[in-house]
């Protein structure tokens, strides 16, 4: 099951910069009790709770919320049915319309990541099957964070790896071999033999390998500022890997970059963003625009036991600490994605469309609508109080998201306008005029068809999605 695999990957990359809390090996909380918790919780806040049968109030006669540590004799013998938590919180989840929510042993590990702190060597990759194999694997560099280990140790964008500590990677051992601590990539040259179909390519071991270690890392999620000057026309390019609110003043500084160059035309580039804070996605619409203060920009809506919950979210001049937003005042924006893109990336789109045009390149998006929030076990389960006796907590769906017209992000994705999927043989170098995506606004920009044939583009090398992820909160979208 997809949320067993994501339980098992957040046990395996536990932070090292988490090593100076308290370890809690022996734990000091009766499974029965961090079940009572995990049933409490998810009665109380999840998304789908009517559509899970066990999560009615009148199943056992306790609300989650008002009977917090209460317990009748059927849910007692209810709760002890269950080996761990993971293994109640998997029957507790609405798998037709959820693949987001889990449950993580350490809510430590959440913290630091929603800080931007994670384990991390520094790079990014897509995984691929060889041309002609259903088993064989290879991986393309995609991203390299800035002053990260990678980055220090020359690697770039666009780099074809083959093999891991001397091993070639199959569908079998990707996650094994990839998700260590330390591992050498081996590298390969990709060969399209000069023919746009790839059942002719080769990827041929070189000989070059680099070792990596992954170390705590804090991303800066404002990834590329460039302004590129076209024919009539300033053009801003933004690269932003995760609305992470304690980069806010950064990406307010990429605005007033493009505010002082006098950009006309703006470019945010999210292919590579999995989300994060639904008020950091209000800061940025609001860069974007500005001519729509006070206005309703999003909308969530909570389940049955959380309707005093429904909120707005408003169009704003000033981030969280009063600093005044630098806005572009357009009236027309341009996002490239990918199929990494979600969440509160998806939310731009979706949440701009009915104030502003958005030409959304790229590929179809996740597809995820909803929020989700960190509870943990205390008594409101908010973080006051939080029960030291164990260090679980949920990240449930906590709340559908919503245009100013009510309308959802559907869960097969957001469907492009133009799409352009990117393809190892096609990486480019990030803002500059000829990187395909970049290169595809910018034809249309200035009504050109300077953008590369795109049947090439589409190539059918198939990709490999694994459980492995940045970091665990990639692809969630929280709340305050």
């Amino acid at each position: 099951m997809k949320k067993l695999s994501l339980i098992a990957l957040l046990c395996a990359c536990t932070f090292v910069l988490t090593g100076c809390f308290e370890d809690l090996d022996d734990n000091l909380v009766a499974n029965s009790d961090i079940n009572d918790f995990v049933w409490k919780g998810m009665n109380a806040y999840y998304l789908y709770n009517e559509n899970v049968p066990d999560l009615s109030n009148d199943r056992f006669g306790i609300n989650g919320i008002d009977d917090r540590y209460d317990k009748t004799e059927e849910y007692a013998e209810y709760l002890d049915g269950f080996a761990t938590p993971e293994d109640l919180f998997e029957t507790l989840t609405f798998d037709a319309l959820d693949p987001f929510s889990v449950i993580v042993p350490n809510y430590l590990d959440v913290l630091n990541a929603q800080q931007g702190t994670i384990l991390s060597n520094g790079i990014e990759f897509r995984l691929y099957l060889v041309p002609g194999s259903e088993t064989e694997v290879f991986g393309a560099i995609s991203l390299v964070l800035d002053n990260s280990v990678a980055d220090n140790l020359g690697l770039v964008r666009g780099q074809i790896f083959r093999a891991v500590d001397g091993t070639n990677l199959t569908t079998s051992n990707i996650n094994t071999l990839l998700n260590q601590n330390s591992y050498t990539l081996n590298f390969a040259d990709y060969n399209n033999n000069g023919t746009p179909q790839p059942d002719d390519d080769t990827i041929t071991l070189n000989g070059e390998n680099t070792s990596l270690t992954k170390e705590a890392y804090t991303e800066n999620p404002v990834h590329v500022v460039q302004v590129l000057s076209l024919t009539n026309v300033n053009l801003g390019y933004l690269m932003y890997n995760g609305f992470n609110s304690n980069f806010d003043n950064a990406l307010n500084n990429a605005f007033a970059q493009f505010q002082s160059a006098g950009v006309q035309e703006l470019v945010i580039d999210l292919r590579y963003n999995g989300g994060g804070n639904i008020q950091t996605a209000v800061h940025l619409a609001s860069m974007i625009t500005g001519q729509f203060n006070g206005q309703v920009f999003s909308k969530l809506f909570y389940n049955n036991n959380q309707q005093d919950q429904n909120r707005n979210y408003e169009f704003t001049n000033s981030l969280s600490d009063n600093t005044s937003i630098n806005s572009l005042n357009l009236s027309r924006v341009y996002v490239l994605t990918s199929s990494s893109s979600a969440s509160a990336s998806e939310l731009i789109i979706n949440s701009l469309r009915p104030y502003i045009e958005v030409i959304h390149i790229g590929d179809t998006t996740a597809g995820k609508t909803q929020a989700n929030s960190l509870i943990y076990d205390s008594q409101d389960f908010s973080g006051n109080n939080v029960n030291a006796g164990h260090n679980y907590a949920l990240i449930p769906l906590i709340a559908n998201s919503t245009n100013v017209n009510d309308g959802l992000v559907p869960t097969n994705g957001l469907t492009p306008d133009i799409t352009i999927v990117e393809t190892p043989s096609t990486f480019g170098t990030l803002g500059t005029a000829s990187e395909p995506l970049l290169l595809t606004a910018i034809a249309d920009i200035e009504n050109t068809d300077r953008s590369l044939n795109r049947n090439t583009e589409l190539q059918n090398l198939k990709e490999i999605k694994t459980s492995k992820l940045k970091s665990v909160i990639e692809g969630l979208m929280f709340e305050d």
